[in-house]
């Protein structure tokens, strides 16, 4: 019997895209938000109407995926959930096109462990084949045909009906149990 398949999402799941937006944006435009500040809203409810090309030039700058914070704890859990199971990396990279060689080597920096065929750039997750999606977005969830977990983000803090994770401590005692 091979192993249960685990695909996990990369923006704010293994890299934290929201505090390098908040950081690039409160820099170009001399402002203080804050994660707290996003709570149960997406970046662009939240900032003038004004500045909303600016928002998205920031995203789709070429440097904005290449030095991300990795997320507390997950190297470490990821390389243990190798052990026990079959561990892909899904982005919707479509969604920001520019963004496949800064996250490529994003994850050859961080979890040079993972071999690059078990990285998936795609748009729709629904095309995976796996057992359970770690993912921010209830959109991708929702679409996914296996169990979705939701990893808990400013923006998701309203969704229910998913096993929800705030970090990577409980997704090892979700899979890992007390090993």
């Amino acid at each position: 019997m091979s192993p249960k398949r685990i695909c996990v999402d990369m923006d704010e799941v293994m890299a934290d895209a929201v505090a390098e937006h908040l950081l690039r944006y409160n820099r170009e435009f001399q402002r203080n938000l804050t994660k707290e500040d996003l709570r149960g809203k997406r970046f662009w409810q939240i900032v003038p109407e004004l500045h909303h090309e600016a928002l998205d030039e920031l995203l789709r700058a070429a440097d904005f995926f290449e030095d991300l914070d990795v997320m507390p704890d997950s190297p470490r859990v990821l390389a243990e959930l190798q052990h026990h199971y079959e561990v892909f990396i899904a982005s919707a990279a479509m969604e920001v096109p520019n963004s496949f060689n800064p996250k490529f080597r994003w994850l050859q920096r961080h979890f040079p462990f993972i071999p690059y065929t078990h990285i998936v750039f795609c748009g729709d997750k629904s095309i995976l084949r796996a057992d359970y999606l770690i993912d921010d977005n209830p959109r991708q969830l929702a679409a996914f045909s296996g169990e979705g977990i939701l990893y808990d983000a400013p923006h998701n803090v309203a969704v229910t009906g998913y096993t929800r994770v705030r970090n990577w401590l409980e997704i090892e005692k979700l899979f890992l149990g007390q090993r």
